[in-house]
């Protein structure tokens, strides 16, 4: 059974960064689609970002290019996401997701994905 623990939300000032961890269980991060999705309240989920095998191909969301990162450490079975330069358009519950021998992905289809964390606050503020 895949598990996805999401970490690191909270409240950060416009212009700051935060950095998304992802703890992962029963999941070969090699052999795996891995992606990052936000939802606001009274809103559609919104994906972020998605990487697929085997060459850990990449695909942002246009807004968050360049200011946002995914990267995997498959030594500690950790996904992470590095957030820099955050708005407050970046305000929603973001939720780390994953799905096991898919080799594609697009953050324009969360219905692809099968494990999802619980997800977790992030507050972009003055």
């Amino acid at each position: 059974e895949v598990q996805l623990v999401e970490s690191g939300g909270g409240l950060v000032q416009p212009g700051g960064s935060l950095r998304l961890s992802c703890a992962t269980s029963g999941l070969d991060l090699d052999e795996a689609a891995i992606g990052w999705f936000r939802q606001v309240p009274g809103h559609e989920r919104e994906g972020v970002v998605c990487m697929h095998p085997p060459n850990a191909q990449t695909y942002y969301l246009d807004r968050v290019k360049g200011r946002f990162t995914i990267h995997r450490d498959n030594s500690k079975n950790t996904i992470y996401l590095q957030m820099n330069n955050l708005k407050p358009e970046d305000t929603a519950v973001y939720y780390c997701a994953a799905e096991p021998q898919m080799y594609y992905c697009s953050p324009k289809y969360s219905s692809d994905f099968g494990s999802w964390g619980q997800g977790i606050q992030v507050t972009v503020s003055s």
